[in-house]
C-alpha cells in the first residue's frame, strides 16, 4: 500500500469527533485507507445487497451490532441510516466511534448534515498526489497527466485508456443514477465530455446548454452532480476588487487529468504532447494537485483565481492568514519573460511582492524580486 498524506488528518479527526466521514470519488482509495488505519474495526459495505437491506429495514438492529464502532463503506447507499446514527453517537462517549466512507458528498445533503452536525467530521480523499507516489512511477510530465492519480492505475490494472473507458461507463450508468434521476444518460455523457473540453475555462452555462441541447437549469443541476461525485470542481474568482471590474464566473477543472484526457479522447502520450489542450490540462494538473494537498491536510477552500475585464489574470491565488500568494502556471519547459507578466501586474495593483511560477521544466530559480520559479515535480513546495 502506498502511504497516503491524509492518514495523519484522519487519525486527528477520529480523536476529536465521534464519527468521521471519508468522501471522495470512486476508486480513490478510501476503503484501503480506513481499513489500514483502523485494522481492528469491524467492516461492512452497503454495496452488498443483503447488508444494505438489513440497514434499511432494521437500522436500529444494524447499528446495534457494532457496540464498539465500525467502518461503514459506501454509507450514502442507505441515507435513512443517518437519523438513527445520530442517537447512537449521542449515547456514546467514544471518539471515532464510526468511520463512514462514500463516493459522493452525502454530507452536502441537508437532512444528513443537520442530523449529524457537531458529531461528525469529514475528510476528502482524492486520487494520489505527486508526492505520494514513488519517484520511479512519475518520470515524465505528459505520461503523468495522461495517467492521472487513481490508485488502481498503480497496482497493475489495465493501461489507462481501457481503465478510464470502464470507469466512465460505470460512473454514467450507475453512480449518476444514485445521485440524481437522470434518464437520458447519452445526453449526460455528451455533457461530461463537453465539460472536459472546457477545462480551465470560465464556466459559461448558456454555451453548455446550447451544445448539450438542454436548458440552463438542467446544466446547473448536472454540474452539481459532477461536483458532488468529485469529478469536477469550480475555482471561484477572488472577491477583492482592487478598484477594477472583475470576472465573476468560476472556472471549471477536473479533479484528475487522466479522466479529463480520457473524456477528450487523448490516449497516447505523443497525442498529448502536441494537443491544443495541453496547456489547459497542465494548469488543471497544478491546481488540482495543490487542492488535493490542502484537502488531504484538512484545509478547506483558500484557492481562487483573479481576472479583470480587460484580460489581466492570475491563474491561482492562495489565501492564507489574510495574505494572498499569486501563482502563474505555464506548461512550457523553457523559462520565458512572459511567464512573469501576470505576477508583475498583480504586484503593481496590490502592492504586494512575491509569488511563484510553476512550469513544465526542471530547474528551480529564486528571483531577486521575490518570485520563485518552481519545476512541476516540486509544485507541492509552494504550500510550505
Amino acid at each position: 500500500m502506498i502511504p497516503r498524506n491524509a492518514k495523519e488528518e484522519l487519525l486527528l479527526l477520529a480523536s476529536e469527533f465521534k464519527a468521521v466521514a471519508v468522501t471522495g470519488p470512486r476508486q480513490s482509495g478510501k476503503t484501503t485507507l480506513v481499513r489500514a488505519v483502523f485494522p481492528d474495526r469491524p467492516y461492512v459495505s452497503l454495496e452488498n445487497p443483503d447488508t444494505r437491506t438489513f440497514a434499511l429495514q432494521d437500522p436500529r438492529g444494524f447499528l446495534g451490532q457494532f457496540a464498539e464502532g465500525a467502518i461503514i463503506d459506501e454509507a450514502q447507499r442507505a441515507p435513512e441510516l443517518f437519523s438513527y446514527l445520530q442517537q447512537v453517537l449521542d449515547d456514546s462517549p467514544k471518539r471515532g466511534h464510526f468511520i463512514l466512507t462514500g463516493s459522493n458528498n452525502f454530507l452536502l445533503q441537508g437532512s444528513i448534515s443537520q442530523s449529524l452536525a457537531g458529531r461528525i467530521a469529514y475528510l476528502n480523499l482524492l486520487p494520489f498526489t505527486l508526492n505520494e507516489l514513488p519517484p520511479s512511477s512519475v518520470t515524465e510530465l505528459n505520461a503523468w497527466m495522461l495517467r492521472g492519480g487513481y490508485p488502481p492505475l498503480y497496482d497493475g490494472s489495465p493501461e489507462p485508456s481501457r481503465w478510464f473507458a470502464n470507469y466512465i461507463r460505470t460512473y454514467i450508468e450507475r453512480d449518476v443514477r444514485q445521485i440524481k434521476n437522470i434518464t437520458d444518460l447519452n445526453t449526460f455523457e455528451r455533457f461530461v465530455r463537453l465539460c472536459a473540453g472546457r477545462t480551465g475555462q470560465l464556466l459559461n452555462m448558456n454555451s453548455l446548454a446550447l451544445e448539450t441541447g438542454v436548458d440552463n437549469k438542467t446544466i446547473a443541476s448536472w454540474i452539481s452532480v459532477l461536483e458532488s461525485s468529485f469529478v469536477v470542481f469550480l475555482l471561484r474568482p477572488h472577491h477583492r476588487n482592487f478598484n477594477k471590474r472583475l470576472v465573476k464566473m468560476p472556472k471549471l477543472y477536473f479533479y484528475d487529468t487522466g479522466l479529463a484526457c480520457a473524456l477528450l479522447g487523448i490516449s497516447e502520450v505523443s497525442n498529448l504532447a502536441l494537443h491544443p489542450f495541453r496547456g489547459a490540462l497542465f494548469e488543471n494538473l497544478v491546481i488540482s494537485e495543490l487542492l488535493k494537498e490542502r484537502l488531504h491536510g484538512g484545509k478547506q477552500g483558500g484557492l481562487y483565481f483573479w481576472r479583470n475585464s480587460v484580460g489581466n489574470e492570475i491563474d491561482l491565488l492562495i489565501e492564507e492568514n489574510n495574505r494572498l500568494f499569486p501563482i502563474e502556471i505555464k506548461s512550457g519547459s523553457t523559462i520565458q519573460p512572459a511567464f512573469f507578466k501576470g505576477i508583475s501586474y498583480w504586484e503593481k495593483l496590490s502592492g504586494v511582492q512575491g509569488g511563484a511560477v510553476i512550469y513544465g521544466g526542471d530547474g528551480r530559480q529564486e528571483r531577486s524580486n521575490g518570485i520563485t520559479v518552481v519545476p512541476w515535480k516540486e509544485m507541492h513546495t509552494v504550500l510550505k
